[in-house]
């Protein structure tokens, strides 16, 4: 494997975790173990892997499918394979609508796993690629009364410019772009600063002020903001109608 991957490996049982935790090593992984959901939760809070082999059926609290909520709120690029011995159409389809990167019942062999990760890796190369290109062709966006000229860092609003930094431009154009989904503090800051928080609360610290600076160059009342809103807990969303969230 051309990089090194940040490996994260849960599962409840010792040896499916030394079995892959050694298989994953011998294949230039660094790897991380966590023996329940609880562990896992605690290694995910402050850093970033790049795969996690995730059990479905974790003893204890916290199941599989709260740990994969947890990764794909808090880092939504990490490529995450699920494991389970108790294989269903139901589980499965949970672990799938949550946006796992592969699925495999146990017992599995070392060529199963490493198939696993090279498709996944794969196909979130593709996706990638896809969604440069199409963001490079979309060079304009209407969204509601905003409009925005990627290459000439140009925003508007009801047709008048917009007088924004270039932080405060990507900022705005992030959001438009995944209005589909709230998106969390740590993405935001490193799309307008490229820099990687370490850990939540700074995160949130850090993009606190620009949201405020945006929400007041785009708002018609930034106390009440129509257009930038906060989901308290989990991040920025933008909306195009005239829905109006309280502040945050």
């Amino acid at each position: 494997m051309a990089e090194t991957l940040h490996t994260l490996v849960v599962d409840d049982e010792q040896g499916i975790r030394f079995f892959l935790e050694k298989m994953l090593k011998k294949g230039g992984h660094v790897v991380t173990t966590a023996a329940n959901g609880e562990k896992a939760l605690e290694a995910l809070r402050d850093r970033r892997f790049d795969l996690m082999l995730l059990d479905l059926r974790l003893g204890g609290r916290v199941d599989g499918l709260r740990v994969l909520e947890a990764v794909r709120w808090r880092w939504p690029s990490t490529i995450v394979i699920m494991l389970t011995a108790h294989g269903s159409l139901e589980s499965a389809q949970a672990a799938i609508e949550e946006g796992v990167d592969g699925y495999l019942l146990k017992p599995v062999e070392p060529s199963e796993v490493r198939k696993a990760i090279e498709e996944a890796l794969e196909r979130r190369e593709r996706v990638l690629e896809s969604h440069v290109e199409t963001k490079s062709r979309q060079k304009h966006m209407q969204l509601g009364p905003f409009f925005v000229d990627r290459k000439k860092y140009l925003a508007t609003y009801k047709g008048e410019p917009l007088d924004l930094t270039r932080r405060e431009f990507r900022l705005l154009v992030h959001l438009m772009d995944n209005t589909q989904r709230v998106v969390p503090p740590p993405e935001l800051v490193r799309v307008t600063r490229d820099y990687d928080p370490e850990d939540i609360q700074e995160a949130r610290d850090i993009i606190k002020w620009y949201i405020h600076r945006l929400r007041q160059k785009v708002e018609p009342n930034p106390s009440h903001p129509q257009y930038i809103v906060n989901v308290r807990g989990v991040g920025y969303r933008f909306v195009d109608s005239a829905s109006v969230s309280g502040p945050s």
